[in-house]
C-alpha cells in the first residue's frame, strides 16, 4: 500500500472541508432534552393514582420505584406508602434495579416528583426487558395531597436514630430501625434498640450499630427517665448488636451477652468493624469493638427495681449467642433475631434452620402477648409465626423434596417463594437464603 505524500495531502485536504461541513449540513439536529422526554411520554405507559393505589392493594409484590434523591423526598414529605417501595435515584436505575427486581414480568411502577424524569425512566425499564412498566404520571404530589399513605425516608431527620423510641408497654420502649440494609442514610439503625425503664436503673437492649447511633439513643433514653442506664444486653454478636457497646462501656453501663455471642465478637469483630466503617463512614466513628462484662450459658435474671428481666437462651437459631428478653409481667418478649416480620428474614452460613424450627417451641411456650422482634414494629406471636417458623417449614419442606428427587442447588434457586415476595429484603435474600438452606441439608439426607 502506498502511502499518501505528505505535501500532496495538505493539498487535498482544503477541498474535503467543503465535503465534511456540508454533510454535518444534512445531518438531523440532535433532539432537545424536550423532545427526549415528550417522545418518552409518548411511549409510555401512564397510571393515574386511583390505579395506582388499585395496583398497590391488588398486587402488592408489584415494584413501586421512587426515583428522586433522599432529598428530594424528604422535602417533599416522604415516598409513596406500598409494601414493596424501592428508593433508586434516576442515576442510578439502570445499574440498580436488575438485583431490586430480578423477574422482568413484575409490575413496576416508577414515579418522581412532576413528571419529568419518570417516562425517561420508564421508557429505560421497557428497554431493558421489563414488560410491566408504569409512569405515575401524577407524581408523588398528587399522591400525597390526596392522603394517600405515605412514609418518611428518615422518620427521625433530627437525629442518628431511623425513628426515635415509642412506647410499646409501660416502662418498654423500642427505637424501630429500618427494614432495609444498613446503609449510611439510616446510619445502621435497620434493628430494634429497645430500653426498659425501671426505678432502678435501665435495661438497654442492643448496642447498636455504632458509637454515634448509641450516643442518639441514650439522648432519647434521657428524655424518658432520669435513672442510669446499668445494663445493655446483646442480642447476638452481629454488628447492629454489639458495635455501639463502647459507647455504653463509658457511661458505665454493664454489657451482657451469651458465650456464643462474646466467641463471635472476639474471633470476627475487627472484621464486623471494619466493614461497618467502610458503609457509615464519618457516622461510624469513635467506635471500637469491646468486650461483653458478663456471659452466660442459658438464663440470667436481672432484678431491678422489683422487675423480673430474664434473658434467655432458648436454642440455636439466625445466629450464634440469639437471646430474648422476657418480662412474665407485661407478657411482653423484646425477641431479637429469632422472630421476624415485615422482612424477609436472612439465612446465614452459620444459621441452623432445624434448630430454629426446634427453638421455636420453646420460644412460643412463654406465652407473650406482645413481642417486639428483631426488626419491625412490635406484633404478636401468630405474626412471627407465619413469618418466622412457617417460612422455616415451607422452606425445609420444599428443599428436602428437591433433594429427594435428586436436584441441586441451581434448582434450589428456583423455589418458589412468592408468597414472602411482598417483604422487605426479598429480592436481596430469596435466593439467598434457599441456597444456604439446600447446602444445609444437602448433607442431611
Amino acid at each position: 500500500m502506498r502511502l499518501i505524500p505528505r505535501l500532496l495531502l495538505r493539498a487535498l485536504l482544503p477541498l474535503s472541508l467543503p465535503l465534511a461541513t456540508a454533510a454535518l449540513a444534512d445531518a438531523p439536529a440532535p433532539p432537545t432534552g424536550e423532545e427526549l422526554l415528550d417522545q418518552a411520554k409518548a411511549a409510555v405507559q401512564d397510571i393515574t393514582t386511583d390505579e395506582l393505589a388499585a395496583l398497590i392493594e391488588r398486587e402488592p409484590s408489584a415494584a413501586v420505584v421512587d426515583i428522586r434523591t433522599g432529598r428530594e423526598a424528604w422535602r417533599a414529605g416522604g415516598s409513596i406508602d406500598a409494601p414493596r417501595h424501592l428508593d433508586i435515584p434516576r442515576g442510578w436505575l439502570e445499574l440498580q434495579i436488575e438485583t431490586s427486581v430480578t423477574d422482568r414480568d413484575t409490575p413496576v411502577v416508577v414515579y418522581c416528583g412532576t413528571n419529568l424524569r419518570s417516562p425517561l425512566a420508564a421508557q429505560t425499564l421497557a428497554r431493558m426487558g421489563y414488560t410491566q412498566v408504569y409512569n405515575y404520571a401524577d407524581g408523588f404530589s398528587a399522591w400525597r395531597d390526596a392522603g394517600l399513605p405515605v412514609t418518611s425516608q428518615d422518620p427521625a431527620p433530627q437525629s442518628m436514630l431511623y425513628r426515635l423510641p415509642q412506647q410499646v408497654a409501660n416502662g418498654v420502649w423500642s427505637a424501630i430501625g429500618a427494614t432495609a440494609p444498613p446503609t449510611y442514610e439510616n446510619a445502621g439503625h435497620n434493628n430494634n434498640l429497645s430500653f426498659i425503664v425501671t426505678d432502678a436503673g435501665v435495661v438497654v437492649v442492643n448496642a447498636g450499630d455504632n458509637y454515634l447511633l448509641a450516643r442518639a439513643l441514650h439522648e432519647e433514653i434521657k428524655q424518658v427517665t432520669e435513672q442510669p442506664v446499668k445494663y445493655v444486653v446483646l442480642e447476638n454478636g452481629q454488628g447492629h448488636a454489639m458495635l455501639g457497646a463502647n459507647y455504653w462501656k463509658e457511661q458505665g453501663a454493664t454489657i451482657i451477652a451469651h458465650a456464643d455471642a462474646a466467641a463471635k465478637i472476639e474471633a470476627r469483630g475487627a472484621d464486623i468493624l471494619d466493614r461497618m466503617r467502610q458503609g457509615r463512614r464519618d457516622k461510624g466513628s469513635f467506635t471500637q469493638v469491646v468486650m461483653p462484662d458478663e456471659t452466660f450459658e442459658d438464663k440470667k435474671v436481672l432484678t431491678l427495681g422489683g422487675q423480673r428481666i430474664e434473658i434467655l437462651s432458648l436454642g440455636p437459631a439466625h445466629s450464634p449467642g440469639d437471646i430474648s428478653v422476657w418480662l412474665p409481667e407485661q407478657k411482653l418478649v423484646i425477641a431479637g433475631d429469632i422472630a421476624f416480620h415485615q422482612r424477609l428474614l436472612p439465612v446465614f452460613e452459620d444459621t441452623d434452620t432445624a434448630g430454629w424450627i426446634d427453638t421455636w417451641d420453646a420460644f412460643e411456650a412463654l406465652g407473650a402477648e406482645i413481642v417486639i422482634p428483631g426488626h419491625g414494629e412490635p406484633t404478636d406471636m401468630a405474626e412471627v409465626t407465619k413469618y418466622t417458623k412457617d417460612y422455616l417449614v415451607y422452606m425445609r419442606e420444599q428443599i428436602g423434596a428437591l433433594i429427594d428427587a435428586g436436584g441441586g442447588l441451581t434448582d434450589a434457586y428456583e423455589v418458589d417463594q412468592s408468597a414472602y415476595q411482598h417483604l422487605d429484603t426479598f429480592e436481596e435474600l430469596a435466593r439467598r437464603n434457599a441456597g444456604r438452606i439446600f447446602r444445609e441439608m444437602e448433607f442431611a439426607f
